[in-house]
């Protein structure tokens, strides 16, 4: 399949006025088409039936090169998977995405695409690592983000606690970070976290809360008993 073929198959399904809307809302300077996400929910199913992996990675990288919101969604979606081998070239397209976020809808499709990698491997954790430290906040973001799996995880493992705590650590090195985007993705992260370990959660605010934006302390302890 062409990138072509792909885009066809969707603009058949625009709906009028969504691009404007779309575009509106996420603010990022790029094209709309104005696909809903249910769509293109069907449309990389059926494509992830009938490609091979090798196809998929190509036919993604294809879409996100077009810097259409509906094709970098999509070129996500194909990617998002839990079982793949092998998932190098998964996992390296992922990666090189990462330094063009500059929206959340995207970021987190494809989050959502590198989480599955993540758990598959999860020494890719030392390069997430890596992502906390950077210029670009939405890689900063990313870390979090991509990571969530150990927050959800209701009966974890030794390992699985320790990759938890060090986590939490970048999750702290974010406290003074003012972004509203940044300190969001640290309440996310501990709001996820409270429904499953909650003596965690309570621990980080208890450190860190007053130093954080009031909104974050208050979205993280949604779930907590006070």
């Amino acid at each position: 399949m062409t990138p072509d073929t792909a885009l066809e198959q969707m603009r058949r399904h625009i709906e009028p006025g969504r691009a404007e809307s779309s575009a509106a809302y996420h603010k990022a300077p790029r094209s709309y088409l104005g696909v809903p996400n249910p769509v293109l929910n069907d449309l990389t199913r059926d494509w992830r039936r009938d490609l091979s992996l090798a196809e998929r990675v190509t036919l993604a990288d294809r879409l996100w090169k077009t810097d259409i919101h509906e094709a970098r969604i999509a070129a996500a979606k194909l990617l998002t998977q839990a079982r793949l081998r092998p998932d190098d070239a998964v996992w390296t397209l992922i990666q090189s995405w990462v330094p063009e976020f500059d929206a959340w809808a995207i970021a987190d499709h494809v989050c959502m695409a590198g989480q599955r990698r993540l758990t598959a491997d999860p020494t890719r954790l030392d390069t997430v690592e890596s992502w906390t430290t950077a210029d670009h906040m939405w890689t900063r973001r990313a870390a979090l983000v991509i990571t969530l799996p150990w927050a959800k995880i209701a009966h974890p493992k030794p390992e699985d606690l320790a990759r938890r705590d060090r986590i939490l650590g970048w999750a702290a090195g974010y406290v003074e970070d003012r972004d509203w985007f940044i300190q969001k993705a640290v309440a996310w992260w501990l709001r996820d976290l409270s429904k499953h370990d909650p003596a965690r959660s309570h621990a980080f605010l208890d450190q860190y809360g007053a130093r954080l934006k009031p909104f974050a302390p208050r979205e993280a302890g949604k779930y907590l008993s006070f």
